[in-house]
């Protein structure tokens, strides 16, 4: 596992969070797709991290341990991924636990401002879509949306509706940006800016970010992600060299059928930098043997 040319996807969602996809039908995907090291990665929660790596050695594929976390920082969500913790490390699952508390109250404050717009019953229509309900967020909402007609597609939703000016937008104070790398650097793990091109930073902002998140001990950024386009990985792949972080790849894939990108079919690293996974190559889990 020493080459960027590597078909590794570390980055996506199954029904344990936003995902449409049991943990097992992701796998299968990822091995129909050549994927050759994979990880699951849901959002704020590891409860699915047992099955996907017995689901990956099944499919005679190597993993490592993932989750997404939410973070706040200079008022804006950002998403941290650790890679190859302990999935039973119980420092970890506690502030897990902490940082999703306050996604119920939020939805139901989403529901009413969507219900002065005139959407009656989204709290109640999005849990039809939550695998579970400790997670409810946006994307479930956006589901909701889109059955009912309100909007045609999941992108019409987050133009509309769900997004800060918009109703039914509601921010959340997630963990901070400290915090959820000292969880998973105590559980063993490495952590990692996810697809930072989302974040709508000015260079400052997005200086800070870097330096703060490598001064608290990060080692890597996703470069190659279903919503960085090309000139962006090389933005990145700059980015990763100036800080001396590892460079991730992963689809950030949720659904067949509203994700842009599949598992597996991003393009390779930039062959100047050092894959997260060479850095982990002892918290990889082996495929099981033929």
């Amino acid at each position: 596992m020493t080459t960027t040319l590597l078909n590794a996807d570390l980055h996506c969602h199954s029904v344990v969070s936003d995902g449409t996809l049991t943990p097992e039908a992701l796998a299968a995907r990822a091995k129909a797709n050549g994927v050759e090291l994979w990880a699951l990665t849901d959002h704020d929660e590891i409860g699915g991290q047992h099955r996907a790596e017995a689901a990956a050695r099944a499919q005679g594929m190597a993993y490592l341990t993932g989750v997404e976390i939410s973070v706040t920082f200079a008022d804006t969500t950002v998403h941290i991924v650790g890679l190859g913790f302990d999935p039973d490390n119980t420092q970890l699952a506690e502030g897990l636990a902490a940082t999703r508390g306050g996604r119920g109250e939020r939805a139901k404050d989403m529901a009413q401002q969507l219900s002065r717009v005139g959407i009656e019953g989204a709290y109640e229509g999005a849990l039809q879509f939550v695998g579970n309900p400790a997670l409810i967020s946006r994307t479930h909402f956006a589901r909701f949306l889109v059955e009912t007609g309100v909007c045609r597609d999941t992108s019409e939703v987050f133009r509309r509706f769900l997004t800060e000016g918009k109703p039914g937008y509601v921010p959340h104070r997630w963990a901070s940006l400290g915090d959820a790398v000292r969880w998973i650097t105590q559980a063993g793990g490495m952590a990692v800016i996810a697809h930072p091109a989302r974040y709508k930073f000015s260079a400052n902002e997005e200086y800070a970010l870097f330096s703060e998140f490598k001064a608290h001990g990060g080692r890597g950024v996703e470069v190659v992600t279903g919503s960085h386009s090309p000139p962006e990985y090389v933005t990145y792949a700059a980015m990763a060299q100036e800080f001396g972080l590892a460079a991730s790849r992963g689809s950030d894939f949720h659904s067949p059928d509203e994700s842009h990108t599949d598992l597996g079919t991003l393009p390779p690293l930039p062959g100047t930098l050092t894959p997260i996974w060479e850095l982990l190559a002892d918290r990889i889990r082996p495929a099981a043997a033929a």
